[in-house]
């Protein structure tokens, strides 16, 4: 039951105002003053009243149903409180009946969702400069998903363009085929760190990588050998870090996908009326909209990247009919979205202003670490920070429970699960720290806390030895204040998915599962689950379920194992 509809519905009735304008306004207040409460304050305009003079006129109207217990007029407030064992009943019957599927809804069905994510640049070390991308569009795959659209996960391959040129200058002139095999991409990168450091003393380097691209553009065999086997090698370092993450995609389509695209798309800029020559470039002027011209092709006649995003959003458009395209990259990246998004409108394509997303993001700060760049080879690898999260899980584990079954397999999941939601703890425009110590903390609001208290709740459906809960419950038996939060925030989840897809943030389902556990734990305190008898047993081992159930979900949502030991 949406209880905060069916009161906006009860007021609207007494008021004459739309449903939709009360429900905007009804707040949730501290739990004593009630479950919901309505300000009056927004009707005095229109009643040319004093906000208490309508409450209290507003209330005398209202004749309670079943499902609340009563209502309050404070000051110019109307505050409303659920009847509990209906708030009980609504919530826990839905999840025990439910399972996992409580989470979902079929908002989205018949409706295509885009993401486009990851997405490192062949060659170059998949660093932990690559993990918001990845895991915030991993989450919003699943969130979308959960909501009932059809998800295409897409790997926007960085696998074309100048580095490539120069990789293949570099490993004809100082590379070894054993050395490549052997090291992959490190070697790989360390070729290109010596390209450009050699390219300083000899500027012509760069007209000779240039060259190289030139003869991929053209076929060469013997250069699209080469960039096939660095892809080839780098495909195979990928997918060790995204088995780690548990993470697939279902387009692999890179940047050279679209060079036999790119030409027509050219020609059609050309055709609006839109493309001009500046300093021998073609460019599309965008000074109207108080942004830089959007360069579409270089002098040379080398596509750019505006060129190609152009040229895949229309062939997604065409491919998957998409109601939503996301685009999950880095906040400095804003200018570039906006310019080839407002082309694709100039172009006459309507769809792009309002289907077309940028999802940026902030940086991860490393303090001591600096900056990342691949061109000086000062990288952190994204796989020896995900094994470095497992080894030390593995000690915290072996201090603390080192009697502890399938300890390799929790400590993976622990470790890395740690990592992904101390990223997805704030907002995702805001930079994080790296600090090992708060993202192992097995206490406070952390990844290994949600998991722990997961843990708590299959140990003791383990020990009460129930597996699911069937039969009548009386629901009256939890109406204490713990247990009516933990109902809340159970019941709020749902809702909390949705929000955070309309928000594209994936931290709003981190908080709320916090939220959870932190009631969960606070209930578990206060109530006595294996000790208690009958119907209380019966009655508390399903809110059990129910915050065991939720947990899952909610890190599944997050891309978080949830595993039922630690």
């Amino acid at each position: 039951m949406d209880f905060k509809m069916l009161i906006s519905e009860l007021i609207a009735e007494v008021s004459g105002r739309s449903a939709e304008e009360i429900y905007n306004a009804v707040e949730v207040p501290k739990a004593a003053m009630g479950d919901y409460a309505f300000p009056c304050f927004k009707l005095s305009r229109v009643f040319r009243k004093a906000p208490a003079a309508i409450a209290a006129e507003l209330a005398e109207k209202i004749t309670l149903p079943e499902y609340l217990e009563k209502t309050e007029v404070v000051g110019g407030y109307i505050n409303f409180f659920v009847n509990k064992t209906a708030l009980n009943k609504s919530v826990l019957d839905k999840i025990l009946s439910e399972g996992k599927d409580y989470i979902r809804s079929n908002e989205g069905e018949g409706k295509t969702v885009c993401i486009d994510y990851s997405s490192p640049n062949i060659a170059k070390p998949f660093h932990i400069g690559h993990l918001r991308s990845t895991v915030i569009g991993n989450s919003l795959y699943r969130i979308y998903g959960a909501l009932g659209y059809n998800m295409v996960g897409i790997n926007h391959l960085g696998d074309w363009g100048t580095q490539f040129g120069k990789l293949i200058s570099a490993y004809k002139r100082w590379g070894d085929e054993k050395e490549v095999e052997e090291k992959g991409i490190s070697e790989l990168t360390r070729l290109y760190v010596l390209f450009h450091t050699k390219a300083e003393e000899e500027p012509e380097l760069n007209d000779e990588a240039r060259g190289y691209l030139v003869k991929m553009q053209n076929g060469d065999e013997e250069a699209l050998s080469l960039w096939n086997r660095f892809v080839d090698i780098s495909m195979r370092e990928f997918q060790r870090v995204y088995d780690m993450l548990d993470i697939s995609f279902d387009s692999y389509a890179g940047e050279s996908f679209y060079n036999d695209k790119m030409t027509a798309v050219v020609e059609e800029i050309k055709s609006k009326g839109i493309l001009e020559e500046s300093d021998g470039a073609q460019v599309v002027n965008l000074d109207e909209y108080k942004m830089p011209p959007c360069l579409i092709l270089r002098r040379d006649g080398g596509t750019l990247y505006p060129t190609r995003d152009i040229t895949a959003a229309l062939y997604r458009k065409k491919t998957y009919n998409f109601s939503k395209c996301l685009y999950v990259t880095a906040v400095d990246q804003k200018l570039h979205f906006a310019q080839w998004f407002k082309v694709l409108e100039l172009m006459g394509y309507d769809w792009a202003a309002a289907e077309l997303v940028h999802i940026p993001f902030g940086l991860v700060n490393l303090g001591a670490e600096g900056k990342l760049s691949t061109r000086t080879g000062h990288v952190v690898l994204m796989e020896e920070v995900l094994n470095e999260a497992v080894e030390k899980t593995k000690t915290i584990i072996e201090e603390k429970n080192p009697g502890l079954e399938n300890k390799e397999e929790v400590a993976k999941e622990v470790g890395i699960g740690a990592v992904i939601f101390d990223d997805m703890f704030n907002g995702r425009i805001k930079n994080i720290a790296f600090d090992w110590n708060k993202i192992l903390n097995f206490e406070g609001e952390t990844g290994p806390y949600v998991q722990y208290t997961y843990a708590r709740c299959c140990s003791l459906l383990r020990k009460a030895e129930v597996s699911e809960v069937t039969g009548n419950i009386d629901y009256s038996l939890i109406a204490d204040e713990s247990s009516q939060a933990l109902i809340k925030a159970l019941g709020d989840l749902p809702k909390k998915i949705k929000e955070a897809a309309d928000k594209y943030e994936p931290y709003i389902i981190s908080r709320q599962l916090i939220e959870v556990c932190q009631s969960f734990n606070r209930f578990y305190r206060d109530n006595s689950v294996l000790g208690s008898e009958g119907e209380v047993r019966k009655a508390r081992l399903a809110l059990v379920y129910g915050a065991k159930t939720a947990i899952k979900e909610g890190l599944w949502l997050l891309g978080i194992k949830a595993p039922e030991r630690m």
